[in-house]
């Protein structure tokens, strides 16, 4: 690595600021339900969430990081200056939407950053279609799939505790909520900082900065699940703020469904090494605990407004990504 140019560093570090704003982004979807339910105070939850966000590499493979390098776009088109739009597209966009207090997706913002690059250099030939296909099917599939899950674990766990007095359950799933919170953030830190490691590795492989096929050197894995877990510790209150409380009112026993939900979505998607929303997906749980309520129960101006931010995110980070490419190509 001695041999690796200074420019490489820099987009190095881009990468970690953007995986830090990834964490600090999606904080709120750790936190939100644990916090809106006052199970654990935010600076607290904060803390809880790091932690899990951090040590996520030890029970999970690195299928999500082998999509983004080499799935999304072909590896032969990736230089700096696609690296650098696909980053500030990305970041550009969580900034926007972070100020707005609007829940959209990191994931999907390097994603559509990658794209808008790649196509900026080499045309629509640089995709890789089967890989963006299955990226594109998950914006749909993982809030769907939460929103099921969740609005099934309300519906068993009211059939279950049906003869217990509310306070009884109250205080069991505050403690429950504990275990749904920490498998949450372990999902959020395996599929998402997967991404930023993806996006490194492939950065190394085409400086050469290892020899033989494509993979994730261990202090990429490390580097990147700090930055994600240190990201995670500042928080993101606005949007934890519309996630917790703005969508729906939860009781802890609908927060855990809700976590348990997103939990189990975010583990099968990782296990397969699909690029998921964390945001979409805890969102559709929500949606999920709410419905199971009463369909009135859920704000759906407020959820419209969230879905609208989901369709607008890859667009407008790979317009975005496609601007800094041609930025950089200009300064080349």
């Amino acid at each position: 690595m001695a041999d690796v140019p200074y420019l490489l560093w820099g987009l190095i570090a881009v990468a970690l600021v953007f995986d830090l704003l990834n964490g600090l982004h999606d904080a709120a979807n750790s936190i939100a339900t644990i916090v809106s339910t006052r199970v654990l105070r935010p600076q607290y939850a904060v803390f809880w969430a790091a932690f899990f966000n951090f040590v996520a590499f030890l029970f999970f493979g690195l299928h999500v990081a082998q999509t983004v390098g080499t799935g999304i776009v072909s590896p032969q088109i990736i230089d700096d200056r696609v690296i650098f739009g696909a980053l500030m597209g990305a970041i550009s966009w969580n900034l926007i939407t972070w100020g707005l207090g609007i829940p959209s997706s990191s994931s999907h913002a390097l994603v559509g950053g990658l794209v808008g690059a790649g196509v900026a250099k080499a045309g629509l030939g640089a995709i890789v279609w089967s890989g963006l296909t299955k990226t594109g099917s998950a914006i749909v599939l993982s809030p769907a799939l939460g929103f099921i899950l969740a609005l099934l674990l309300v519906l068993a766990v009211s059939w279950i505790f049906v003869r217990s007095t509310p306070v009884a359950v109250d205080a069991l799933f505050r403690y429950l909520q504990f275990v749904s919170a920490s498998l949450y953030s372990l999902g959020h830190g395996g599929n998402d900082a997967q991404k930023t490691m993806g996006i490194i590795a492939v950065l190394l492989y085409s400086h050469g900065a290892y020899d033989g096929e494509f993979y994730v050197p261990f202090w990429v894995v490390l580097t990147c699940q700090t930055a994600m877990g240190l990201g995670t510790l500042f928080g993101g209150w606005r949007i934890v703020h519309t996630m917790g409380s703005k969508i729906t009112r939860l009781t802890p026993m609908q927060g855990f469904c809700a976590e348990t939900g997103g939990a189990i979505t975010l583990f099968l998607a990782t296990g397969f090494g699909i690029p998921v929303s964390t945001t979409h997906t805890i969102t559709g749980a929500i949606v999920g605990v709410g419905a199971a309520r009463r369909v009135s129960a859920v704000r759906w101006n407020i959820a419209k407004d969230i879905v609208v931010a989901w369709i607008i995110t890859m667009p407008m980070s790979g317009f975005i990504a496609a601007a800094f490419y041609a930025l950089a190509s200009a300064f080349a």
